[in-house]
C-alpha cells in the first residue's frame, strides 16, 4: 500500500469517529497537505539533513570522488531557486548538494543598519533567522512540486495514475543541509551558545565558527585578523556541541575555521598550565625580544619563556603580533586543537586558492588526525583567473617552457583569454575541486558570496539594456526569452510565489463556493 493511500485511509479512520460534522472535510485533501509539509519543526530538519551529511562523509572517506558542494544564499528564494535548479538538471536528485549561509552576505545584504562590512556588526538573530527562511522556501518548493503532481493525478486516465503516484510517494524533497555561519560566536561562549540554539532551531544541522576574536572580526580575506588562544576557542566548539546535545541533535556537526594563515595578530597571550600546553604553544609564535628585569619599561607585558624573560612586541593598538611566517605552523595546531576539542570538520582560510599549499597543512594534520576533512570556501576574494594563469605560467617556467609571448604581471588582460596558458589555467580551475578532494581530503567545496555577484551582473546587463536602446526588447530578450527556452519555473512568477497552492486550499475550504486566481483570464496562462 502507498504512503498517499496510507495517508487517506489514517485520515478516513480520523474523520469517522468525529461524526457528521466532518462530512464536508475531504481525506484526500488533508493527505495531499500533509504530503506537502513534511517537516513540521527545524529541529526535523536539523535531524534529517545532519543524518544526510554523515551519510556524506562516510562515503567520501570511501570514495574521494563523492566530495559535496555548496553556494551561499543571501534569501530563501535564492536557496530555493538552487536546489529547483539542481533537481532540474541533475535527474531529480540532490544528492551532495548544500546550501551555504555566508555571514558576509547577512552583514551585506539583510542588516537593518544597512550594508555593513564583514566584521560581526549585523543584528546576532539575522542569521538564524535566514536560516529558517531558506527552509520555509525550500518547503514550499515541496508542496508546489507535488501540487502539480496532485493536479496531474486528478487530470489522469486510471491506467495512468499508478505512475504519478509512485512519483508521490518517491518524492525528493529541496531540503537539504545547510552549512550556517556563527562567525565569532557573537560574544563569549554563553552567547555562542545561545546563538547556537536559535540557528539549530531553525534548521542547521552544521555550524561554522571560526578562531577570531568576536569583537575584532574581520572576513576571513581582509587584513587585521586577531586570532584567539585555543582554550576560548575551544570553549566555544564544546557551547556549540552542547547546544546540539541539548536539542537532541546529537550528530550535529562543527566546522572549525581558522584564521591563522594571514592572522599576524593576537589580543591576549595565552594562559599556560605547564610546559608544552596549548597556551604553551601558542604563545611560542609571538614575536618577542629578550630582555632582562632591568629592560622593563611601565606598563611592559613580559613573561618567562624556557627560564629567560621575553617581551612580546605589541602595538599600538595593544595588540601583540605572531612572528613572520608561522602561519601554516599555527592552522596545523589550530585545526589539531579543534579536533581534539570535539570539531568534525576543519575550515582553513588561504591567501590564494593553490592546491600544494592546501595540501601540505592537511597533510601535516593527518598524521595526527588520519581521518580530518575540510571544508573549502573557493572564495570570490580570489582572483582566480589571474591566479591560475600565474600557476599556469609558473609551471610552463619550470618545465622549460617557452613564456616569451606572456608577461606575467598582466596575466589578467583579456588578450589572452585565447591563449594555451589561459586554456591550461582554466583547466586546472575545472577540476581545482576534484583535485583539492583527493590531495588535501577536502569534504565540501563552497562559494561564499556567487549570488551577490550574480545579482550585480544580472542587474547590470538589465539596466544597461533597458534604460537604453533596447528597451523593453532588453527585458524580454536578456530575461523572458531565455527564462522560457531554458525553462525556468519561475517565468510563471504567480506559481512560483505560491498562488495555485493557495487555489488548491480554497477549493478544499470553500468547495464549488471557492474564488480561484488561476482561471481562464490569469495571464499566467501565457506560458503554458
Amino acid at each position: 500500500m502507498s504512503n498517499y493511500q496510507s495517508a487517506i485511509e489514517a485520515v478516513q479512520a480520523i474523520k469517522a469517529k468525529a461524526g457528521s460534522s466532518w462530512d464536508a472535510i475531504n481525506p484526500e485533501s488533508i493527505a495531499r497537505m500533509r504530503a506537502q509539509n513534511k517537516f513540521k519543526t527545524g529541529l526535523e530538519i536539523a535531524q534529517y539533513t545532519a543524518d544526510i551529511m554523515r551519510a556524506d562523509m562516510a562515503a567520501f572517506d570511501a570514495d574521494k570522488t563523492q566530495y559535496t558542494q555548496s553556494l551561499g544564499c543571501w534569501h530563501g528564494f535564492v536557496g530555493q531557486q538552487k536546489m529547483i535548479s539542481i533537481k532540474k538538471h541533475f535527474d531529480g536528485k540532490t544528492d551532495r548538494r548544500y546550501l551555504y549561509l555566508s555571514g558576509w552576505m547577512v552583514a551585506a545584504l539583510r542588516s537593518e543598519f544597512g550594508p555593513l562590512p564583514d566584521q560581526s556588526m549585523h543584528e546576532k538573530t539575522s542569521v538564524a533567522s535566514l536560516v529558517a527562511e531558506l527552509y520555509t522556501f525550500l518547503r514550499q518548493a515541496d508542496a508546489r512540486e507535488l501540487g502539480g503532481l496532485f493536479r496531474e493525478l486528478d487530470a489522469a486516465a486510471e491506467g495512468d495514475k499508478a505512475a504519478i503516484q509512485s512519483q508521490i510517494d518517491n518524492h525528493v524533497t529541496h531540503v537539504v543541509p545547510i552549512v550556517a555561519d556563527i562567525d565569532a560566536g557573537f560574544g563569549n561562549a554563553e552567547a555562542t551558545y545561545l546563538m547556537a540554539k536559535q540557528m539549530i532551531e531553525a534548521g542547521a544541522c552544521a555550524l561554522q565558527i571560526e578562531n577570531q576574536v568576536a569583537d575584532e572580526k574581520q572576513c576571513g580575506h581582509q587584513d587585521g585578523k586577531v586570532t584567539v588562544p585555543h582554550a576560548d576557542f575551544h570553549s566555544k566548539i564544546r557551547a556549540l556541541r552542547h547546544a546540539f546535545l541539548e536539542l537532541g541533535i546529537d550528530n550535529g556537526l562543527i566546522v572549525a575555521r581558522t584564521d591563522s594563515e594571514g592572522a599576524g595578530l593576537t589580543k591576549e597571550i595565552a594562559v599556560v598550565k605547564e610546559p608544552g600546553d596549548s597556551g604553551d604553544i601558542y604563545n611560542s609564535y609571538l614575536d618577542v625580544e629578550e630582555i632582562s628585569a632591568a629592560d622593563m619599561a611601565e606598563g611592559d607585558v613580559c613573561f618567562n619563556r624556557d627560564g629567560k624573560l621575553v617581551r612580546p612586541k605589541r602595538l599600538p593598538s595593544g595588540l601583540y603580533q605572531f612572528r613572520q611566517g608561522t602561519g601554516h605552523e599555527r592552522c596545523v595546531f589550530d585545526c589539531i586543537g579543534a579536533l581534539n576539542a570535539g570539531a568534525d570538520l576543519l575550515w582553513i582560510e588561504t591567501a590564494v586558492p593553490t592546491v600544494h599549499e592546501i595540501a601540505g597543512m592537511m597533510d601535516d594534520v593527518r598524521k595526527v588526525h588520519p581521518d580530518a576533512k575540510l571544508v573549502y570556501n573557493n572564495s570570490p576574494s580570489f582572483n582566480w583567473t589571474l591566479n591560475f594563469r600565474q600557476q599556469a605560467y609558473d609551471a610552463m617556467v619550470e618545465a622549460g617552457q617557452d613564456v616569451s609571448a606572456y608577461v606575467r604581471a598582466d596575466l589578467m588582460k583579456a588578450e589572452y583569454d585565447e591563449t594555451e596558458l589561459s586554456a591550461t589555467a582554466d583547466e586546472r580551475i575545472r577540476t581545482f575541486q576534484a583535485d583539492t578532494a583527493r590531495e588535501a581530503n577536502v569534504f565540501h567545496h563552497l562559494i561564499t558570496l556567487p549570488t551577490y555577484h550574480t545579482t550585480a551582473l544580472s542587474v547590470d546587463n538589465l539596466a544597461k539594456e533597458y534604460f537604453g536602446e533596447q528597451g523593453m526588447l532588453g527585458y524580454v530578450k536578456g530575461v523572458q526569452r531565455k527564462e522560457i527556452r531554458q525553462g525556468i519555473a519561475c517565468v510563471k512568477h504567480q506559481n512560483m510565489s505560491g498562488s495555485d497552492m493557495g487555489d488548491d486550499h480554497k477549493e478544499y475550504f470553500a468547495g464549488e463556493n471557492a474564488l480561484k486566481a488561476g482561471g481562464a483570464k490569469n495571464t499566467s496562462n501565457q506560458f503554458s
